[in-house]
């Protein structure tokens, strides 16, 4: 049975007296132990559809339909109270940007010993011991020091890692990290995807990851759901896709990052426009205004999604640009 279950989930912000939807029926599951890469632009809806797992959605936005089952337990039927406790003790997740989700004012221990405190009702002492064990664990070093100082006191990429200590306090089943590399040179950035991936085989956690990166995809996740206006338009196997992108979205994700298996001479290739606006009416594909194969089709017709792909025109090996 899988961990994490969605189906045909639909997530919508009401202001001003309408109802516009930001995620559009977006269905996946994750097994346990698996790392589950969400891929794509921002404002496509990862971070909406991963928050409206973790029960914290701003008043604005609402679930319309769809189901999320964990474990097997709808959570959308959980109360406010339920969510909270399986929060942190059953779901973490890792924020975007910690030096805003750490409070400055609190020591890091007192953040991490909070939580075991909560989660796994830990005496003080227990506690204080098991943060400086995680510390060490996400590599801090001089732990016992370390864990009197502030938030300010701490790197950025060390931040992250305080952030990970803090995700997996009471050794959940599942961790959502969304963007967890933010704003940190690609050598931290390699660092910390390293740690989380050996973090979770160790502990045989699942791992969503959040990323507008294709190209960290194939080294750290088995699965990958690229998401584009809302909408999962294509998803597979991460080295797959990697290889082989059937979806032109896709295929313009990786030609815009670098790639070690390619010449260094081929210049990257942007996808051309911005990102759907979810505000905007976009009839058919939401990805045509952009789409160097668009048809007559693509504007005015939807495509279904089907055998892990939303596009009228897949793309094949005679039609794909070196990627």
């Amino acid at each position: 049975m899988p961990l994490l279950e969605i189906d045909n989930l639909t997530v919508s912000l009401f202001q001003d007296g309408t109802e516009t939807p930001l995620v559009r029926d977006v269905s996946y599951s994750i097994e346990p132990g698996e790392t589950l890469a969400l891929v794509g632009e921002s404002g496509s809806g990862k971070s909406v559809s991963s928050l409206a797992v973790m029960g914290l959605l701003s008043k604005a936005l609402r679930v319309t339909s769809g189901t999320i089952k964990f474990d097997g337990r709808d959570l959308l039927s959980l109360s406010a109270e339920e969510m909270r406790k399986l929060r942190g003790r059953d779901i973490s997740m890792v924020f975007q940007e910690p030096m805003t989700s750490l409070n400055p004012v609190r020591s890091i221990g007192a953040q991490i010993m909070e939580s075991i405190e909560e989660n796994l009702g830990l005496t003080r002492a227990q506690a204080r011991a098991r943060a400086i064990d995680l510390l060490k664990e996400v590599g801090v070093a001089d732990a016992e020091q370390r864990i009197k100082q502030y938030p300010h006191h701490f790197s950025g990429g060390m931040r992250q890692r305080v952030m990970i200590a803090i995700a997996l306090a009471a050794d959940p089943k599942l961790i959502i990290a969304d963007e967890p590399t933010t704003a940190l040179d690609v050598t931290i950035q390699a660092q910390i995807l390293d740690l989380m991936a050996r973090i979770c085989r160790d502990h045989g956690t699942a791992l969503i990851l959040i990323t507008h990166n294709l190209g960290i995809v194939a080294r750290y996740a088995q699965r990958v759901n690229v998401m584009y206006g809302g909408r999962i338009v294509e998803s597979g196997a991460a080295r797959a896709i990697y290889n082989a992108p059937r979806h032109p979205y896709t295929e313009g994700l990786l030609r815009s990052v670098p790639r070690l298996d390619q010449d260094r001479s081929i210049p990257l290739k942007p996808i051309q426009g911005s990102p759907a606006d979810p505000f905007a009416s976009i009839s058919g594909c939401r990805f045509h205004p952009r789409c160097p194969y668009a048809a007559q089709v693509c504007r005015t017709e939807v495509p279904l999604f089907k055998d892990g792909l939303a596009c009228h025109f897949p793309l094949s090996a005679n039609t794909r640009e070196a990627v």
